[in-house]
C-alpha cells in the first residue's frame, strides 16, 4: 500500500485543482484546450471576440509556450463564456487556468463564483478556499467563503471568515451583514441587532437589512420595531466591492456590456465617459431605443440639451412603447416653459405605464401652470390614493387646493399631513406659511404659526423659511421687523444670483414697507 502513496497524492491533486476525472489532460497535467459550444445565440461582435481568444488559446498550447501565458489565454476564454451566461462552457477553461497557474487566485475565484451562480455550494466553497490560500487579504473572497458557509448552515466557520474581511476592511458592510445573520442563525438576536443596525447607520439604503432585523427584534420581544422594520424590507442584495466581477460585467464587446460600463460612468458622475460609452453601443446596435434613451441621459447632464432631445426623440421613434424617453422629452418640454407639449409627453408616458409616478407628478404641475388647476388636484390625488405618504403628492394637492381658493381644505390636509408626520419639516413649513397668508380670515392664526417658525428656525435657516417668518411678522403687525428681515432676505438672493426669487422678494417687502400682510401662499414659482 505505501508504494501507491504518491499516486493517490496526485489523485488527491487533480480532484483539488477540480479536473474531471474522464478529461483529456496535457503532458504537463493540464486538460487541454476545450471545443468551444454553440455560439450562435450571442451578438455577432462578441461571437469575434470568443473565437478569437480560443483561437489564442489554441495556438499557445500546440506552440508549448509558458504556462503562465497558456493559462491567461484559456481564462480570457473562461470568463468570455461566463459574462455570456453560458450554464456549462466556462468550466473546463477555467480548470485549464487554474491547472496551468495554481498560484494566480483568479482562476480559483472565477470558478468559486461560477459554481456560486449554478447552485453548487460544496464547489463553490472548495474554491473560494483555494482562492483565499493564494489571496488571504482579499476582502471580496472572504466575504463570499463566509455567504457560501452560511448557505452550508455553518455559521461559526462563516463568522470566522467575515470578522477577518471586517478587520481587513472596517467600512464592509457586506461582512458586517453577515456577521449580524451569523449572531441571528446562532441565537444571539441582541448581537445580531447591533450589526444590522450598524448596517443601516453607514447605508441607510441597504434595505435587504431591514427584514433579519426584524427578525432580531422579534426574537427580542420588540415588536413595535420589528413590525416597522418588517414594513421596509425589500429584496435587494448586499455584496462586497468586488473588482474582479466587475470586470466580468464590462468584459464582453456587447451592446449590452457597454450600456454596462456606460450606467457605471452615469452612477460615477462621469458624464462624458457615460456619452461615450453608449455612442459605442450605439455603433454594434444603432437601432436600440434603450441606448439611445441613455446617451439622452448622458448628453441632458453635459449640459447638450438639444443633443439629448435629439437622442430621446430617436429612442420614441425606434420604440413608441419607449415611456422613459417620453417621460425624458416631457422634462424637457417643462424645463422650457412649453407645458402643453409637456402634458402630452406625460400623458402618452401615462397610457404605456399608469404606475409611473414621477410621470404623473410632473402632469399634475404643467396642469397647473395652464390653469387646469382641478385636472391637477386629480392628480395629485390618484398618486395618493396609492401612496399616502409621497410627500411632494401632499404638498402639491395642498398647493392646488390654495390656487383653486379652496383654503380651509388645504389647511386641513396640511394638518392631517403633519398629524401623520409630526417630525415632517415639509408639512410644518406648509402650515405655517398658509396660517400667515391665507385670504379668508378664518383659516389664518398668527400665533400658532409664530410657535411652527420658531420651531423650524432652530433646526435651521433657509430663504424660504426666511420668507415664512417675515410673512408671520407682518400678520403679527410687526412690519418694521418684517421689512428688516425681508430686506436681509434680498440681499442674500442678490448675492446667490437668484432673480426670480429676488423679485418675489422685493414684492413682499413692498408690501411690509406699505404696512400690509402678504395674502399669497405661494407663487407660480414655488409650485412643484
Amino acid at each position: 500500500m505505501r508504494g501507491h502513496a504518491p499516486r493517490w497524492a496526485g489523485l488527491l491533486l487533480a480532484a483539488m485543482l477540480g479536473m474531471a476525472c474522464g478529461e483529456a489532460r496535457r503532458s504537463g497535467g493540464a486538460p487541454e484546450v476545450a471545443a468551444l459550444p454553440d455560439l450562435a445565440k450571442l451578438a455577432p461582435s462578441v461571437q469575434t471576440q470568443v473565437r478569437d481568444a480560443h483561437a489564442r488559446a489554441t495556438t499557445l498550447a500546440a506552440a508549448g509556450a509558458p504556462d503562465v501565458e497558456q493559462s491567461q489565454a484559456a481564462g480570457e476564454v473562461g470568463r468570455l463564456l461566463m459574462a455570456a451566461q453560458f450554464p456549462e462552457a466556462p468550466a473546463p477553461f477555467l480548470a485549464r487556468a487554474e491547472a496551468l497557474a495554481p498560484a494566480d487566485y483568479r482562476w480559483p475565484y472565477y470558478r468559486a463564483q461560477f459554481h456560486r451562480q449554478r447552485g453548487e455550494p460544496e464547489l463553490a466553497r472548495a474554491a473560494f478556499e483555494r482562492a483565499l490560500a493564494q489571496n488571504p487579504s482579499d476582502v471580496a473572497t472572504l466575504v463570499w467563503l463566509g455567504e457560501t458557509l452560511l448557505q452550508l448552515g455553518q455559521p461559526e466557520a462563516a463568522k470566522t471568515h467575515f470578522e477577518s474581511a471586517l478587520a481587513l476592511q472596517p467600512t464592509s458592510i457586506s461582512a458586517r451583514y453577515g456577521l449580524g445573520r451569523v449572531a441571528l442563525a446562532t441565537g444571539d438576536a441582541g448581537v445580531a441587532v447591533t450589526h444590522f443596525e450598524a448596517v443601516l447607520a453607514r447605508d441607510a439604503s441597504a434595505a435587504a437589512v431591514h427584514y433579519p432585523l426584524s427578525q432580531a427584534y422579534t426574537a427580542l420581544g420588540d415588536t413595535a420595531k420589528a413590525d416597522l422594520h418588517l414594513r421596509q424590507r425589500a429584496n435587494h442584495q448586499i455584496l462586497p466591492a468586488d473588482p474582479l466581477m466587475v470586470e466580468l460585467d464590462t468584459l464582453l464587446e456587447s451592446p449590452q456590456s457597454y450600456e454596462t460600463r456606460g450606467i457605471r460612468a452615469l452612477e460615477a458622475k462621469d458624464w462624458t465617459a457615460a456619452v461615450g460609452w453608449f455612442r459605442r453601443g450605439l455603433s454594434l446596435a444603432p437601432k436600440s431605443a434603450a441606448l439611445h434613451h441613455r446617451l439622452g441621459a448622458a448628453l441632458n447632464m453635459t449640459g447638450d440639451r438639444g443633443a439629448a432631445r435629439e437622442a430621446f426623440a430617436t429612442a420614441v421613434h425606434l420604440s413608441p412603447e419607449q415611456f422613459l424617453a417620453l417621460y425624458s422629452l416631457g422634462v424637457l418640454d417643462q424645463e422650457d416653459g412649453r407645458h402643453a407639449d409637456a402634458i402630452g409627453r406625460f400623458t402618452a408616458a401615462l397610457v404605456i405605464r399608469p404606475a409611473y409616478v414621477d410621470a404623473r407628478l410632473r402632469l399634475a404641475s404643467s396642469l397647473r401652470r395652464t390653469g387646469r388647476a382641478a385636472d391637477a388636484l386629480a392628480e395629485y390625488r390618484r398618486v395618493l390614493a396609492d401612496d399616502a405618504g409621497r410627500d411632494e403628492a401632499r404638498i402639491g394637492e395642498v398647493m392646488t387646493l390654495a390656487q383653486l381658493g379652496r383654503y380651509r381644505e388645504a389647511r386641513t390636509a396640511l394638518e392631517r399631513a403633519r398629524d401623520a408626520a409630526p417630525e415632517s419639516v415639509v408639512f410644518a413649513h406648509g402650515l405655517a406659511r398658509l396660517l400667515v397668508t391665507a385670504p379668508e380670515a378664518r383659516v389664518r392664526d398668527g400665533q400658532r404659526a409664530k410657535m411652527l417658525v420658531d420651531a423650524l428656525v432652530r433646526q435651521g435657516r433657509t430663504l424660504d423659511l426666511g420668507e415664512t417668518m417675515a410673512m408671520t411678522l407682518a400678520e403679527l403687525g410687526e412690519f418694521d421687523r418684517a421689512a428688516a428681515v425681508q430686506r436681509d432676505l434680498l440681499t442674500a438672493a442678490q448675492r446667490a444670483g437668484l432673480p426670480g426669487v429676488v423679485t418675489r422678494i422685493a414684492a413682499n417687502l413692498a408690501r411690509y414697507e406699505a404696512r400690509q400682510a402678504c395674502r399669497t401662499p405661494w407663487t407660480e414659482q414655488e409650485w412643484p
